[in-house]
């Protein structure tokens, strides 16, 4: 009893399951001493531990099974008054079995317990799926990393580390925890530092209105190592989404950073229209214009000359960033290109007799002038143009 409650307390094992696996291994010592166990059965008392081995044997007047029958003479001995044909119950002293029977009994009990802490072990870490932990480095094994989550040791694959990045070991970590498997050897868990989903959980943990649900992360595009670009929008119109994840004077977003081992973190405003997200997204690029086609998912970006290189960023990333953080494939051209290509629409010329302050989205295709104020009525107001005598119109 004393045994089964240590187990219980060290290893979360029931010991309701402990006494099973106790009743399973006595009827197997049974059936290794006497060949087959069909009519053996066991009673453990769950309070004290007490248990009993009983045979169940038919009385026959001529035994030709002693495993399942016993004689009308023995059973008038046992007492009880039994008659032919009566089923009686004869105990087995279980201190009587061989060194095999033991031992096969003994295995029985240890596999179960390796199997119910496999499986407790397995429950534990399947809970912390789709989230962080937090490991130790234990080694290097080649390129990954093996890292101690507890009761539990996790690889660290070199694809799924930031580039760059060493480890020293007993140093801590937080790892994304991709997904985790039951193997015959246990729970293996997978886990990452290149996962998007990695700083999405970094900034719940951060920020207080991100955890609350004040403000939604509504996407992210990550290239590990190098830049994050995230989009966030606020639930309550007193909280800036932006500001509530930067912190005073950027310490929430400089932890976050610090994590990463300096990664570069981008957040912008998320804009139900996607033409101001993606002016949005191109941060810090300025932008002239944007045409967004939200049936193609395509969207055509005019910056000015100088900004060009700026919008598209080094190698391509500044552009391709925002096309992840958007869904859409946008299409760069400066302003001079533009006009080249008869892409860009000048508004002074062909906007100049309209009523400029009350100009529809959606009569203009969706296209839309950052440059511009944008109202709360969804319209939005196109600069003043200079007349010819010098006067603003």
């Amino acid at each position: 009893m004393e045994a089964l409650t240590i187990l219980e307390k060290e290893k979360n094992i029931s010991k309701d399951t402990l006494l099973e696996a106790i009743e399973n291994s006595l009827l197997t010592a049974c059936k290794n001493h006497f060949g087959k166990a069909d009519n053996i059965k066991v009673t453990i008392d769950p309070e004290t531990c007490e248990f009993h081995v009983y045979a169940e044997k038919t009385v026959v007047q001529e035994v030709t099974d002693p495993l399942t029958e016993i004689s009308f003479a023995e059973a008038m001995m046992i007492g009880g008054g039994h008659g032919l044909g009566d089923v009686i119950h004869e105990e087995i002293q279980s201190k009587d079995f061989g060194r095999i029977a033991t031992q096969n009994a003994k295995n029985v009990i240890l596999q179960k317990i390796r199997e119910e802490e496999r499986k407790v072990i397995f429950d534990q870490y399947y809970g912390m799926s789709k989230d962080i932990v937090t490991g130790i480095v234990q080694r290097y094994i080649g390129n990954n990393v093996s890292i101690d989550l507890g009761k539990v040791d996790a690889v660290l694959s070199e694809n799924e580390m930031i580039p760059g990045e060493t480890f020293e070991p007993t140093e801590r970590i937080k790892v994304y925890v991709i997904d985790v498997k039951s193997t015959s050897k246990g729970p293996k868990v997978l886990v990452s530092r290149t996962h998007p989903e990695l700083v999405k959980r970094l900034f719940e943990a951060e920020v207080a209105e991100v955890r609350d649900g004040i403000v939604e992360i509504k996407s992210i595009a990550r290239e590990a190592g190098s830049r994050t670009k995230m989009a966030v929008w606020s639930n309550d119109p007193d909280v800036d989404p932006v500001g509530a994840c930067v912190g005073m004077n950027g310490a929430r977003v400089n932890a976050i950073v610090e994590e990463l081992n300096g990664e570069k973190i981008d957040i912008i405003n998320w804009n139900e229209n996607p033409a101001m997200l993606i002016e949005n997204a191109l941060s810090p690029a300025k932008v002239i214009s944007v045409i967004a086609d939200a049936e193609e998912n395509k969207a055509k970006v005019v910056v000015p000359d100088y900004q060009l290189s700026l919008a598209i960023g080094k190698e391509g990333q500044n552009a391709r960033l925002a096309a992840r953080l958007t869904g859409f494939k946008i299409d760069i051209k400066s302003e001079t290109q533009a006009r080249e290509a008869g892409d860009f629409m000048d508004y002074e010329e062909d906007y100049e007799d309209e009523e400029l302050n009350d100009i529809d989205l959606e009569d203009m295709n969706e296209e839309y002038h950052p440059t511009d104020a944008s109202d709360d009525d969804g319209f939005i107001n196109i600069p003043e143009i200079e007349d010819e005598d010098g006067e603003n119109e």
